[in-house]
C-alpha cells in the first residue's frame, strides 16, 4: 500500500485514478483491520466519497454507464481508462452496494436516482 504521500503525490500530477485506487486500498485494509475512526479520516480528508453509499466520484460515474446498458469495453473507452481498471471499480461498485451482478447494480442506481 502506498503512503499518504504517494497517494497526494499522484492526485497533485494528475493522476485521479491512482489515487482512488491507492485510497481505496486503504480504505479496504482499514475496514478489515475494523479501523474505523481511520477509515472515517481517509475518507474525509480524501473528498473520495460522491454519494451516500459510499462510492468514489468516478466508481459513481462507472455505475450510472453499468445502468445504461454499457460493457466493460464501452465504459473505459467513454472515460479513457483501461478494462482491467473498470473491471476493478465494477467489483468495488459490487461490494460497496451488496449487488451480485451489474443488472443488480442498474436496479441499485435507479432505485435510488443515483442515475
Amino acid at each position: 500500500m502506498a503512503s499518504e504521500a504517494e497517494r497526494l503525490d499522484a492526485l497533485r500530477v494528475g493522476d485521479e485514478e491512482a489515487f482512488a485506487l491507492e485510497v481505496d486500498a486503504a480504505r479496504r485494509t482499514f475496514e478489515e483491520l475494523g479501523a474505523g475512526p481511520d477509515l472515517v479520516s481517509t475518507e474525509s480528508s480524501t473528498g473520495t466519497i460522491a454519494d451516500p453509499h459510499g462510492l468514489t466520484a468516478r466508481e459513481l460515474e462507472v455505475l450510472r454507464l453499468i445502468a445504461t446498458g454499457k460493457s466493460n469495453r464501452e465504459i473505459a473507452a467513454e472515460l479513457v481508462i483501461s478494462e482491467h481498471t473498470v473491471a476493478r471499480h465494477v467489483q468495488n461498485i459490487f461490494r460497496k452496494l451488496g449487488v451480485p451482478s451489474r443488472s443488480a447494480a442498474g436496479a441499485f442506481a435507479f432505485e435510488h436516482d443515483l442515475v
